[in-house]
Protein backbone atom coordinates (compact mmCIF):
# COMPACT_ATOMS: atom_id res chain seq x y z
CA UNK A 1 0.00 0.00 0.00
CA UNK A 2 2.69 2.59 0.98
CA UNK A 3 4.73 2.12 -2.10
CA UNK A 4 1.58 2.41 -4.63
CA UNK A 5 1.07 5.62 -2.34
CA UNK A 6 4.75 7.13 -3.25
CA UNK A 7 4.39 5.32 -6.66
CA UNK A 8 1.51 7.67 -7.27
CA UNK A 9 2.65 10.61 -5.80
CA UNK A 10 -0.51 10.61 -3.89
CA UNK A 11 -0.77 13.83 -1.36
CA UNK A 12 -3.39 16.06 -0.08
CA UNK A 13 -3.51 18.26 -2.41
CA UNK A 14 -6.16 20.61 -1.01
CA UNK A 15 -9.47 20.17 1.01
CA UNK A 16 -12.77 21.77 0.23
CA UNK A 17 -15.48 22.55 2.81
CA UNK A 18 -19.36 22.99 1.82
CA UNK A 19 -20.60 26.57 2.99
CA UNK A 20 -24.30 27.25 3.16
CA UNK A 21 -24.20 30.63 0.69
CA UNK A 22 -22.08 32.93 -1.00
CA UNK A 23 -21.62 34.91 2.40
CA UNK A 24 -20.65 32.18 4.54
CA UNK A 25 -18.35 31.12 2.20
CA UNK A 26 -16.86 34.71 2.20
CA UNK A 27 -16.49 34.86 5.64
CA UNK A 28 -15.38 31.83 6.14
CA UNK A 29 -12.42 32.57 3.09
CA UNK A 30 -11.94 36.28 5.59
CA UNK A 31 -11.46 33.47 8.28
CA UNK A 32 -8.75 31.59 6.90
CA UNK A 33 -6.96 34.92 5.98
CA UNK A 34 -7.08 36.18 9.28
CA UNK A 35 -6.05 33.16 10.96
CA UNK A 36 -3.28 31.70 8.68
CA UNK A 37 -2.38 34.81 5.95
CA UNK A 38 -3.87 32.65 3.31
CA UNK A 39 -5.14 35.30 0.45
CA UNK A 40 -8.58 34.26 -0.79
CA UNK A 41 -8.97 34.28 -4.48
CA UNK A 42 -12.91 34.10 -5.58
CA UNK A 43 -14.38 31.95 -8.32
CA UNK A 44 -18.17 31.23 -9.67
CA UNK A 45 -18.52 28.41 -7.32
CA UNK A 46 -15.90 28.52 -4.66
CA UNK A 47 -13.28 30.63 -3.17
CA UNK A 48 -9.87 29.29 -2.55
CA UNK A 49 -7.74 30.35 0.64
CA UNK A 50 -4.64 30.18 -0.94
CA UNK A 51 -4.18 26.54 -2.30
CA UNK A 52 -5.19 24.85 0.62
CA UNK A 53 -8.99 25.34 1.27
CA UNK A 54 -11.46 25.59 -1.34
CA UNK A 55 -14.61 26.49 0.24
CA UNK A 56 -17.56 26.06 -2.04
CA UNK A 57 -20.30 28.63 -1.84
CA UNK A 58 -23.61 26.03 -1.44
CA UNK A 59 -23.65 23.07 -1.23
CA UNK A 60 -20.79 20.95 -3.02
CA UNK A 61 -19.99 17.27 -3.33
CA UNK A 62 -20.02 15.62 0.25
CA UNK A 63 -22.10 15.55 3.30
CA UNK A 64 -19.76 18.43 4.20
CA UNK A 65 -17.01 19.01 1.86
CA UNK A 66 -14.19 17.40 0.01
CA UNK A 67 -10.67 16.05 0.09
CA UNK A 68 -8.57 16.48 -3.79
CA UNK A 69 -5.46 14.40 -3.76
CA UNK A 70 -3.36 14.97 -6.07
CA UNK A 71 -1.45 12.28 -8.00
CA UNK A 72 0.93 11.82 -11.02
CA UNK A 73 -1.44 9.16 -13.05
CA UNK A 74 -4.91 9.53 -12.45
CA UNK A 75 -5.59 6.20 -15.02
CA UNK A 76 -3.04 4.14 -12.07
CA UNK A 77 -4.95 5.98 -9.17
CA UNK A 78 -8.55 4.82 -10.52
CA UNK A 79 -7.32 1.58 -11.23
CA UNK A 80 -5.33 1.59 -7.24
CA UNK A 81 -8.75 2.47 -5.93
CA UNK A 82 -10.87 0.07 -8.27
CA UNK A 83 -8.71 -3.00 -6.57
CA UNK A 84 -10.05 -2.06 -3.66
CA UNK A 85 -14.00 -1.43 -4.65
CA UNK A 86 -13.70 2.55 -4.88
CA UNK A 87 -15.06 3.55 -8.43
CA UNK A 88 -15.47 6.82 -10.48
CA UNK A 89 -18.49 8.74 -11.16
CA UNK A 90 -17.60 8.76 -14.69
CA UNK A 91 -19.98 12.09 -15.41
CA UNK A 92 -17.36 14.22 -13.25
CA UNK A 93 -14.28 13.09 -15.22
CA UNK A 94 -12.20 15.86 -16.93
CA UNK A 95 -9.36 15.23 -19.47
CA UNK A 96 -6.43 17.49 -20.64
CA UNK A 97 -5.11 17.82 -24.15
CA UNK A 98 -3.63 14.65 -24.40
CA UNK A 99 -6.74 13.27 -23.22
CA UNK A 100 -5.29 11.77 -20.04
CA UNK A 101 -7.77 12.18 -17.04
CA UNK A 102 -7.05 15.13 -14.74
CA UNK A 103 -9.95 15.34 -12.67
CA UNK A 104 -12.49 12.53 -11.07
CA UNK A 105 -14.65 12.30 -8.04
CA UNK A 106 -14.48 9.04 -6.66
CA UNK A 107 -17.87 7.30 -5.60
CA UNK A 108 -17.56 6.67 -1.83
CA UNK A 109 -17.43 9.35 1.35
CA UNK A 110 -15.64 9.22 4.17
CA UNK A 111 -16.48 10.80 7.32
CA UNK A 112 -19.00 13.32 4.81
CA UNK A 113 -16.25 13.74 2.79
CA UNK A 114 -16.39 12.54 -0.92
CA UNK A 115 -12.55 12.68 -2.78
CA UNK A 116 -11.68 13.42 -6.05
CA UNK A 117 -8.13 13.00 -7.81
CA UNK A 118 -6.52 15.77 -9.59
CA UNK A 119 -3.51 15.20 -12.02
CA UNK A 120 -0.14 17.20 -10.72
CA UNK A 121 2.74 17.35 -12.45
Amino acid sequence: MQDAVKELGMHVFHVGINAADDEQARAWAQDFETFFGLPAKEGANSIFSADLVEIMKGSGRGTVGHIAIGVNDCEKAIEFFASRGVHTIPETIKTNEEGRIKFVYLDKEIAGFMVHLNLVR
